[in-house]
């Protein structure tokens, strides 16, 4: 037990060790020595941990999914009344997403997707993991009466064409009450689809 404690905390930390130096200096230039003088390590323990960047890679992808996961958290709460589901739904168009992890990072990742069949299917297996808590998010709701839809998988699935097409087009807009007016926008999209009426409690996130 106390051995694998210490290898997973030891893994985690040279993944945010990664991280630290992909955030600083870019994805590309994230080399495993430069990982190693950062977490002040002999380059060789990184080595014995990940064999290759990619498989530093696809922990950090991990990492990814486990800081965006937090976005689903509301209050620690069950989903059994529609203001809890309309705070979850504006988690999803909110600044959250930014301060969980960097965003040059996260699009660096991205474009790996086009040249890595591995670190594809890994990046793939994190948007669906996504989805899929959406829509367990969205089945639970309806198991409480809180929702009444007949399909939330498709429901989910155009929630998330609307955050990530979002975000994708909001990374290239300086201005913050432009963000902040479209985020409010999208977010009165998202809710529509839940087909009930909605009043945000909060559209400056």
């Amino acid at each position: 037990m106390g051995k694998k404690s210490i290898r997973e905390q030891r893994k985690a930390e040279i993944i945010k060790a990664f991280y630290a130096v992909a955030k600083k200096e870019g994805l590309e230039n994230a080399s495993i020595s430069k990982v190693a003088d950062y977490a002040k390590i002999n380059p060789s323990l990184v080595m014995h941990y990940f064999k290759t960047r990619e498989e530093l890679m696809v922990a950090l992808n991990d990492f990814i999914l486990e800081r965006y996961l937090k976005i689903y958290r509301v209050n620690g709460a069950v989903l059994d009344t529609r203001e809890k589901l309309i705070q979850l739904i504006e988690n999803l168009f909110s600044r959250k997403w930014n301060r969980l992890f960097d965003d040059g990072v996260f699009y660096s990742f991205y474009a790996q997707v086009y040249r890595n069949k591995t670190f594809r299917e890994s990046f793939k297996q994190l948007h669906d993991t996504l989805h899929l808590t959406l829509k367990k998010a969205l089945d639970e709701a309806v198991e409480n009466g809180v929702l009444d839809h007949p399909d939330t998988s498709a429901l989910s699935n155009n929630i998330f064409a609307l955050v990530d097409g979002a975000y994708y087009y909001l990374g290239l807009v300086d201005d913050k009450e432009e963000i902040e007016r479209r985020l409010a926008s999208y977010k009165r999209l998202a809710i529509s689809m839940l087909e009930f009426d909605y009043q945000s409690q909060d559209t400056t996130i």
